[in-house]
């Protein structure tokens, strides 16, 4: 461990402001990774945690990071499906060693999945919601022997909606041998884990600070081939122009989260290069039906029709967003990319008196008062005027207005939703499903928390969450957007795109739309 303290001591050292280069055997990362609260994968359940959860553990079912699209084997060389469709059998490819040289068995993958059941954190919710709990799990998620693992869900689901749960970061394959070594009062080794890994990935942890460093060690013995480099350290940077004008200086080889005015200032630069990866990120307006004329099918439409979309993505938040007008991502099974809205005054304004408000009518808008919320907020507060409605935007920090929202106590909220996997259901499931609306329901989707319940829409989530024919599935979904896009109080408008910008000596760096899916294993530099 000395050793390994004193490699990245010297690695930090190089990344300073007096550098102009950094060691050829390490990526050096520039990000803001606060939302980490956790690194025990099945507790985690922020972006940064779930993106380091991708490089340290390995899952079930993976993503081809050169090619980040279908579902492909990972631990699981193969599997098949019962006739019921209700039993998943999984053959554990053998070979594959934890960091700790323990082996890796089918025993530690039933392992990970009653861990994550039983502890029952932010998460669970990915397996759990195919009827498995702490009372049954033991005996709905077992290994039959070394290679060989069986996971009974309550009914037949999709085959491939149940696969990508199993891609999520909860689903992550920890070290039984060395987690239980270090339990604590029948934690399940929580505590221990939150500082520390037990996995089997490309990398190893080394060392996580806070709000300063995240740091990896490439693993020689990783059953798909080892990483590239030796190192990867994430520098946490708050501001986007630090990170650019680090980029510039060549104290890091990558900006990560940009902003349209750094990109802008890099463009003239020879030595970096930009990307924009679109993200499974929705931004939406949440209309709660609780409102006297929200509630109206007139309104909500209205209100649609008094947003200049592309205006707004092209020109207010240059380019770092997209019009995305259906729940569904663009890349997910059953997206299309239909734009039904655009802005009509005159249109709006129809509506609107059919509503009995020919000259619209006052409501507020809680707004966060982070990039883009208050960007977005304004642009529409000043297309609504157009037609009347007199938009009174409420700002504050993320925690008090996303509880706020939660509490069912706004009129209008604007936020973003990034999909837990990459399957339709998990957007679909909570923009339109909601089967109980009570105060005190269990269950608290998006379609709850604007007081919004139709049958129609939740029975098509459940149908298309069962269907096995992958194109009838596909098309549950395509049906089911373009009904909500029309009859919803939701008002999506955009999808996110994260600009990256690097060095031009930087290849391989693989960033999907979602956190699991950004590898650095295959990343090399010339």
């Amino acid at each position: 461990m000395k050793k390994v303290a004193l490699a990245l001591a010297a690695v930090l050292a190089t990344t300073g402001v007096a550098s102009a280069q950094t060691p050829r055997d390490t990526l050096v990362v520039g990000w803001k990774f606060d939302d980490i609260l956790s690194l025990d994968p099945h507790e985690s359940f922020e972006f940064a945690g779930s993106e380091f959860g991708a490089q340290v553990y390995d899952k079930l079912i993976t993503f081809d990071p050169q090619n980040i699209g279908p579902i492909k084997p990972g631990v699981a060389e193969s599997w098949s499906v019962s006739g019921d469709g209700k039993v998943i059998t999984f053959k554990v490819r053998q070979g594959i060693k934890f960091h700790s040289g323990n082996p890796l068995t089918a025993e530690d993958v039933a392992y990970s999945v009653q861990r994550a059941v039983t502890m029952n954190k932010s998460p669970a919710f990915i397996i759990t919601q195919f009827g498995l709990n702490k009372d049954n799990v033991k005996d709905k998620a077992k290994a039959v022997d070394a290679s060989t693992f069986t996971i009974e869900t309550d009914k037949a689901y999709a085959t491939s909606f149940v696969l990508n749960c199993l891609s999520a970061n909860v689903s992550s394959i920890v070290d039984s041998k060395l987690v239980k070594s270090n339990e604590k009062d029948g934690d399940w080794g929580n505590t221990w884990l939150k500082t520390n890994s037990a996995g089997s990935g490309a990398f190893k942890l080394t060392q996580w600070r806070a709000n300063e460093t995240l740091s990896y060690e490439r693993n020689d013995a990783y059953w798909q081939g080892a990483p590239k480099l030796r190192r990867v350290v994430g520098r946490y940077m708050a501001d986007a122009n630090t990170r650019r004008l680090a980029l510039e200086k060549g104290d890091i080889d990558v900006a990560r989260d940009l902003q349209s005015d750094q990109v802008k200032a890099l463009q003239s630069n020879a030595n970096v290069n930009v990307r924009s990866i679109r993200k499974a990120y929705i931004w939406y307006l949440g209309l709660s039906t609780k409102h006297e004329h929200l509630k109206k099918p007139q309104v909500q439409q209205a209100l649609k029709h008094l947003i200049d979309y592309d205006q707004v993505a092209n020109t207010v938040l240059a380019g770092a967003y997209a019009n995305q007008q259906t729940i569904i991502p663009q890349g997910f099974l059953g997206s299309i990319d239909d734009k039904p809205f655009k802005l009509d005054v005159a249109k709006a304004k129809q509506l609107l008196a059919e509503a009995g408000v020919p000259n619209g009518f006052s409501v507020t808008m809680d707004v966060t008062n982070t990039y883009p919320s208050p960007e977005i907020a304004q642009a529409i507060q000043a297309t609504f005027a157009q037609a009347g409605v007199k938009l009174e935007l409420i700002p504050g920090d993320f925690r008090a207005t996303l509880t706020k929202y939660r509490a069912r106590n706004h009129d209008i909220y604007v936020g973003r939703w990034g999909s837990d996997f990459l399957d339709p259901h998990s957007n679909a499931d909570t923009f339109a499903k909601n089967v109980n609306n009570a105060d005190d329901a269990p269950a608290k989707p998006l379609a709850w928390r604007n007081s919004w319940q139709s049958k129609e829409f939740s029975d098509m989530v459940e149908a298309a969450m069962i269907e096995r024919d992958t194109e009838k599935r596909k098309q549950i979904y395509e049906n089911l957007q373009r009904k909500f896009t029309q009859s919803s109080p939701f008002v999506v408008a955009f999808q996110n795109t994260e600009l990256v910008a690097e060095r031009k000596n930087v290849k391989g760096l693989a960033i999907g739309p979602i956190s699991e899916t950004t590898f650095f294993r295959m990343v090399e530099k010339n």
